[in-house]
């Protein structure tokens, strides 16, 4: 099938070119640097499929411009689909598949990435010894031994999370709406309400999806439950945190460190060089400002596991839907 692959990087093609040659009959991939939106859907004419990424906008309009042109699958070579509008593909027609799960230790092993580099302040050591400064005065950190941790969203990435921080010997505190037993036989790990995780977690890690009821999860009232100098990590989805709100937390003194691989408005720039333009978000510049905030470009996922797995899920979605079988990884509204 003919294939476009929009917002796609130079890894995106290595990837999706290893995973294309190993059927039998390859799939023909047009791969466009450009995002998928209302502007730039014309250039998916002809084209029965359409792979999109986690930032690429898959509104209703987009979908009507696509479907006029003859698109008939959206595979979204990521797990999340919050940027498409299942109900207008429904009623277009155009089928929804996405790769539910590729290397979920990538993102979990990311997440415990950020928590080292902000308590022992490994950026700021790097950059200090290579000016050839050994003083330790500013690094001190903490024993993550004996630290509670609260882990929101105890799904695949969650529950490697917590298996990790167990490893540390941290006490575990989950939430989530479907509670899993495999948590709880960790040992020294208990489920319990939202204001308990909060008022008693010296680590406070997000790991739930993005839906209407977790949106703005970490809001105002959500940190002024916190302790003093909580740890607060994102590497789930950028709209799960009020960045507003964490930002007065961060100025009051309630959060003391914050690790973030997602943000809520990351689509305006995120995956581009921005090296040599002045990014116009002022909430994200004052973010970047603060010495107590790691951000990294939503990179938690991308191992080489990862990438391999993606693509060759993504294929397999698209070859299901050439051949007319039922389609594994569909995506559809609940009826």
């Amino acid at each position: 099938m003919r294939v476009a692959v929009f917002g796609s990087q130079p890894y995106d093609t290595k990837f999706f070119d290893a995973a294309n040659a190993q059927g039998g009959s390859p799939h023909e991939l047009v791969y466009f640097e450009t995002r998928l939106r209302a502007k730039t859907a014309s250039l998916a004419a002809g084209f029965p499929v359409v792979c999109v990424f986690v930032n690429d906008e898959v509104d209703a309009t987009t979908l009507k411009t696509l479907a006029a042109n003859g698109t008939k699958l959206i595979a979204l070579r990521c797990a999340g689909f919050n940027n498409v509008d299942l109900k207008t593909a429904e009623e277009l027609g155009i089928s929804v598949v996405r790769v539910p799960a590729y290397s979920p230790y990538a993102t979990a092993e990311h997440t415990v990435g950020l928590i080292l580099t902000l308590n022992r302040k490994l950026h700021k050591a790097y950059n200090r010894v290579r000016e050839d400064n050994f003083t330790l005065n500013g690094l001190l950190g903490f024993d993550l031994h004996g630290s509670t941790v609260g882990v929101i969203g105890t799904g695949k990435i969650g529950m490697i999370f917590a298996q990790i921080m167990h490893g540390f010997g941290c006490h575990l505190l989950g939430y989530d709406a479907y509670p899993n037993d495999d948590f709880i036989k960790l040992g020294d790990a208990r489920y319990v309400d939202l204001p308990e995780l909060f008022s008693q977690s010296d680590i406070i890690s997000l790991h739930c999806p993005l839906l209407p009821e977790t949106h703005h999860i970490i809001n105002q009232n959500a940190i002024a439950q916190m302790k003093r100098g909580v740890m607060l990590i994102n590497t789930s989805r950028g709209p799960l945190v009020d960045t507003v709100s964490v930002i007065e937390g961060i100025k009051s003194g309630i959060i003391g460190y914050l690790g973030i691989d997602v943000y809520e408005q990351e689509e305006a720039f995120f995956f581009e060089d921005w090296s040599d333009e002045i990014i116009q978000d002022d909430t994200f510049q004052l973010l970047q400002s603060f010495q107590n905030v790691v951000i990294t470009g939503h990179q938690a996922f991308f191992t080489q596991n990862a990438l391999t797995a993606i693509a060759e899920t993504t294929m397999a979605n698209i070859s299901e839907f050439e051949e007319g079988k039922p389609l594994t990884n569909e995506v559809k509204l609940p009826h």
